[in-house]
């Protein structure tokens, strides 16, 4: 069966299974039957509280999130989490800090019964149209960007890539609001590979360009047979996924020090959690590459000994400087592992392709059916 066979079943299969996410359809609903709420309390809540309208009465409280969060760096994990966070906040500015805005919220809060009613349920819609953004755990703006690849022939994978003053940056704004999964698939297929120096992006059109480029530019410059065949196990799995997107990437070539001129380290293949964040780096230490010593005849045991244990201090080394600096635990694999790269690939990086989302993200279908029983 040819290639492009292949790549035509494997779209049409994730045609055929795509289905609109039950989870969201069941959050928008519960985001509606709150609305029709809010407006059947309306005229009362207005009667009560003097406000002129509906749009002045909800910029009165939705306005003041940013001013008792961090939006962009929060986790909220809960509706009854957001309120009572933003309850405290408004607590915390009105009586502590004085601010007039905040007490006189505050002080409507404690006088009108409907008024609290309204607040909170305002609060728990405001934390349902934004549950993506406000639940999910988001790297640090020093770790919202990746360099890979060769020297001379390197690329950088940001979050929100802008390109200023002559280098790229994260829109630190931005980062946050990422609507795909990070460090995935469809990460790499929203934001593309920036060129180092250059405003020019390297964008793909389709997932299969993308593995294309993946597997015979990224990964082929290293040299390795090893790398090569983990790739090629890597984009086969990609292909037979009815949502792509979804994967995490198998980054190639993570550089440690980023754009530095001066080469130190680079790791072979490194995975990211997109929901924990948590990574994982695999290092492909064949003897014939790592650990050979030549031009041994003349010298004694002790010297090849002394040889011997620098290499391994070297591979050491490396190992804890990307744990220390990125906080990448290293999984390191030697020739009798190498033999069979398919069986390392399905045994020890597959699990990390497939991640489960934390119970943070939770069932909107069973509240759905608890709270309307």
């Amino acid at each position: 069966m040819s290639m492009l066979t292949n790549k035509l079943l494997a779209i049409n299969r994730r045609e055929s299974l795509a289905k609109r996410d039950p989870n969201k359809t069941a959050r928008n609903r519960m985001i509606e039957a709150i609305k029709v709420k809010l407006r059947e309390m309306l005229p009362e809540v207005i009667k009560e509280t003097g406000f002129n309208n509906e749009q002045s009465l909800n910029a009165k409280i939705g306005s003041k999130n940013d001013e008792f969060f961090d939006l962009k760096n929060d986790v909220i994990h809960s509706q009854e989490e957001f309120v009572s966070r933003w309850l405290e906040g408004l607590k915390r500015s009105a009586l502590e800090y004085g601010v007039a805005s905040h007490f006189s919220i505050w002080d409507l809060l404690k006088k009108h019964k409907k008024f609290r009613e309204y607040t909170v349920l305002f609060l728990k819609r405001s934390y349902l149209k934004h549950f993506e953004e406000l639940s999910k755990n988001r790297p640090e703006i020093e770790e919202a960007e990746l360099w890979i690849g060769q020297e001379n022939a390197n690329y950088g994978l940001l979050v929100s890539p802008r390109f200023r003053a002559g280098a790229w940056e994260n829109d630190k704004s931005e980062i946050r609001a990422f609507a795909k999964a990070y460090w995935t698939i469809g990460h790499v297929m929203s934001t593309g590979l920036v060129i180092p120096g250059k405003d020019k992006i390297f964008k793909f059109s389709d997932v299969e360009q993308y593995l294309l480029f993946f597997q015979d530019t990224l990964v082929r410059n290293s040299g390795s047979k090893y790398e090569y065949e983990i790739a090629g196990h890597y984009c086969d799995y990609v292909r037979m996924q009815k949502d792509p997107n979804q994967v995490p990437l198998l980054i190639p070539e993570f550089r440690y020090a980023g754009l530095e001129k001066k080469h130190v380290y680079r790791l072979d293949f490194l995975v990211i959690n997109p929901y924990t964040l948590d990574k994982i780096g695999f290092e492909l230490s064949p003897w014939s590459t790592h650990g050979y010593l030549s031009k041994v005849k003349e010298l004694t045991q002790k010297k090849i000994n002394e040889m011997a244990a620098d290499n391994f201090a070297k591979e050491m080394k490396k190992h804890r400087s990307y744990f220390k600096e990125h906080s990448v635990m290293c999984l390191i694999y030697t020739d009798d592992e190498l033999k069979d790269t398919k069986k390392l690939f399905d045994e020890e990086i597959l699990p990390l392709l497939m991640p489960e989302k934390t119970q943070v993200q939770l069932s909107f279908q069973i509240m759905e059916e608890f709270f309307n029983a």
